[in-house]
C-alpha cells in the first residue's frame, strides 16, 4: 500500500512538471484526430507534424510513424485511440527497462560537463545531495576556475546542502584542483566525488583539451575508481541538445546525460530523440528550482507524464 501511494505521488508530480509538454503533445495529436477522424494519410501527416514539433527531430518521427503504420496492420488497429496507445507503448520501447547506474564502486568520480548556462554547477549540487540521502559521502570540486561566478556559486551549494568542497583560485589549472579532489577523497573515505567543468565553447579546441586533462588525472589517479562523464542539457534548446550531445562524445566521450528545465519546455520529444539518437543513457531529468526537482529518469513514469489526461 505505502509503495503505491509513493508511485502514484511520484507520477502526479513528474505529471504536474510536465504539464507544457503533455499538453503540446495531446493538444497538437487531439487536433490531428479531429482534423482527420480516418487512418489516412492526412491522419498519419498530422501525427507526423505533432511529433516533430514536440522535438522528436525528422529522423525519429519517420521511424516511429512506419512503425505504428506497421503495428496497425499487423495489429489491425481501426481507431485513433488504438495508434495512440501503439504511439506510447513504442516510445517506451525506444528506452530500455533501466538505465545503468552512475556510481557503484567504493569511489565513483563523475565529471559534469556541458556549454554554460545549462545548470551544470546546480545539477551537481542536487546530485551531491541526493548522494547524500542515500548514506554517500559526497565531495565537490570547483575546476571550472575559469569564471569566479563558478566557484562562488559552487561554495553556496556547498555550504546550503552541507558537502564539502575543494577549490583553487581563479585562473589556476583545473586538473591539478582535481588531482588535490581525488586525493582528499581517498583520505576521506568520499563515496562521490562531482567534478564541475568549464563550458566555454568559443574555446572549444582549448576547452575539450581541458576537459581530456581532467579525464586523464582522474583515471590515472584513482585506478580503483569509477569515472564518468555527465552532460548537462538545458531541454528548452530543442534540437541543439543533439549537437551539443553530439560534440562532447565525438570530443570527449558521455557516459550519461542530465537534461535540465524539462518543467519550462513544450518540447518533452528531445528526450527521445537523444536516445533514440546516441544510445546514452538518459541519468537525471531537472523539474524546477527546487532541491527535490531532480529526479532520476524513469522511462516508464516519463512517457506515463506525456501521456496522463485528465
Amino acid at each position: 500500500m505505502k509503495e503505491s501511494k509513493a508511485k502514484t505521488g511520484k507520477i502526479s508530480k513528474l505529471r504536474k512538471k510536465l504539464e507544457k509538454s503533455r499538453q503540446a503533445l495531446f493538444g497538437s495529436l487531439s487536433s490531428a484526430m479531429r482534423r482527420f477522424p480516418s487512418l489516412g494519410e492526412d491522419f498519419w501527416e498530422g501525427i507526423e507534424e505533432t511529433l516533430i514539433q514536440a522535438d522528436l527531430g525528422v529522423e525519429t518521427t519517420s521511424k516511429v510513424i512506419d512503425e505504428l503504420k506497421a503495428g496497425v496492420k499487423t495489429e489491425k488497429i481501426r481507431d485513433q485511440h488504438g495508434v495512440l496507445e501503439l504511439l506510447k507503448q513504442r516510445l517506451m520501447n525506444v528506452f530500455p527497462p533501466e538505465m545503468p547506474p552512475l556510481w557503484n564502486s567504493e569511489l565513483s568520480i563523475l565529471l559534469g560537463i556541458g556549454v554554460n548556462g545549462t545548470g551544470k554547477t546546480t545539477t551537481l549540487a542536487k546530485i551531491a545531495h541526493r548522494a547524500q540521502e542515500l548514506k554517500k559521502k559526497a565531495l565537490l570540486v570547483a575546476a571550472d576556475t575559469y569564471r569566479a561566478a563558478a566557484i562562488e556559486q559552487l561554495e553556496i551549494w556547498s555550504q546550503r546542502i552541507g558537502v564539502p568542497i575543494v577549490k583553487h583560485q581563479r585562473g589556476g589549472d583545473s586538473a591539478a584542483v582535481v588531482y588535490d579532489a581525488i586525493h582528499a577523497a581517498q583520505a576521506r573515505g568520499i563515496d562521490v566525488l562531482l567534478v564541475d567543468t568549464a563550458g566555454r565553447l568559443h574555446t572549444y579546441e582549448h576547452l575539450m583539451e581541458e576537459l581530456k586533462k581532467i579525464k586523464r588525472v582522474a583515471l590515472r589517479e584513482a585506478e580503483e575508481a569509477k569515472v564518468s562523464t555527465l552532460l548537462v542539457i538545458d531541454a528548452t534548446t530543442g534540437q541543439n541538445a543533439i549537437a551539443q550531445t553530439r560534440l562532447f562524445n565525438e570530443a570527449l566521450g558521455v557516459d550519461g546525460i542530465a537534461l535540465t528545465k524539462l518543467d519550462g519546455t513544450a518540447k518533452g520529444g528531445i528526450v527521445v530523440a537523444l536516445y533514440e539518437e546516441f544510445k546514452i543513457p538518459i541519468q537525471f531529468v531537472g523539474l524546477g528550482e527546487g532541491l527535490e526537482d531532480l529526479e532520476i529518469f524513469d522511462a516508464k513514469e516519463f512517457i506515463e507524464g506525456l501521456f496522463l489526461t485528465g
